[in-house]
């Protein structure tokens, strides 16, 4: 089994991304880190624990980082997506258990080191609590095996500004900071995400056959499809964002990717947050991640539908 850490801030199809890799037998999860983003990060570790509950999953929930590393959060209210609790309204009460002690950053930097060279971070919210675990252990660009980012647009549009992607947005200096360290990078951004539909007719399935594990994913996920419905109409589904970042940690071959050098604008006034990719035929510096831009979107969805309920 390959080692993780998925790193959340649990939302809606965080939520899924976590069903599906505590339901994948190549994945061990060592620990869900939490941080700010959909949701502050007292809601995203809530969250978490009640999702684990439904798995029956005892996997340790870790928290981390509450704000951006040096501004002001940027990122506005996401209750017309994730509704008023991040998960669709599902919620009926708090977590049985609690979540460790401790900080996210320094969970990351300890099973890094008690697996060096083996252990994939799956990051599905903003970089904050990577870029403070690289910045206490530098050491750590060296010890962990890759890391696959949900996030970023780099031939494509934005989602929450006209070019930059939501977890890019919220902490683009944490963002900058970790595409700038070496550590390996698979960029799994709106590029190959936006090509993902799981459609509304497979949430029945999920309420027949899934039990109360089953009725609790899909009654959220039918809150992010009608979001999803606000802004593209006739759509009749929603894209799987954070479970395709799980989805590129158990097999790879699910999106096509191209080396690339890739850097957060951090200054800009209308591109705040912007992936820019160097496309040139001869670019400026060399490759710092592999970005994916194409996605065989058929065969992961059959693979999601497959272990998520």
């Amino acid at each position: 089994m390959k080692p993780i850490i998925l790193d959340v801030d649990t939302g809606i199809d965080d939520s899924l991304a976590i069903a599906y890799a505590i339901h994948s037998p190549e994945l061990e999860v060592l620990g869900i880190t939490t941080c700010f983003g959909n949701v502050t990060v007292e809601e995203a570790t809530r969250n978490t624990l009640i999702v684990l509950e439904h798995l029956d999953s005892e996997v340790p929930v870790i928290p981390g980082a509450g704000k951006p590393l040096f501004r002001f959060p940027l990122k506005g209210n996401t209750v017309h997506i994730h509704g008023h609790d991040g998960i669709g309204n599902t919620l009926s009460g708090e977590p049985a258990r609690s979540a460790l002690n401790g900080h996210a950053a320094g969970f990351i930097v300890e099973q890094a080191r008690q697996r060096p060279k083996e252990l994939t971070i799956v990051t599905v919210g903003t970089l904050t609590n990577l870029a403070l675990a690289i910045m206490s252990a530098p050491e750590l660009v060296e010890l962990v095996d890759r890391v696959v980012i949900m996030g970023g647009a780099v031939t494509v549009p934005g989602n929450v500004t006209p070019t930059a992607e939501a977890n890019i947005y919220a902490d683009p200096e944490a963002a900058e900071f970790v595409f700038r360290s070496g550590i390996p990078i698979t960029l799994v951004g709106l590029d190959v995400t936006m090509q993902t539909l799981l459609p509304r007719r497979e949430l029945q399935g999920w309420r027949e056959k899934g039990g109360q594990l089953g009725g609790f994913l899909a009654d959220m996920t039918d809150f992010y499809i009608d979001a999803y419905e606000r802004f593209n109409p006739g759509i009749g589904g929603c894209a799987l964002h954070d479970p395709l970042a799980v989805g590129v940690a158990i097999d790879p071959s699910f999106i096509r990717t191209v080396p690339m050098h890739v850097q957060v604008d951090v200054e800009g006034v209308h591109s705040l947050g912007r992936t820019v990719g160097d496309r040139r035929s001869k670019p400026a510096s060399g490759p710092n991640m592999d970005v994916g831009l194409e996605v065989d979107a058929v065969r992961f969805l059959d693979h999601f539908l497959s272990r998520v309920v």
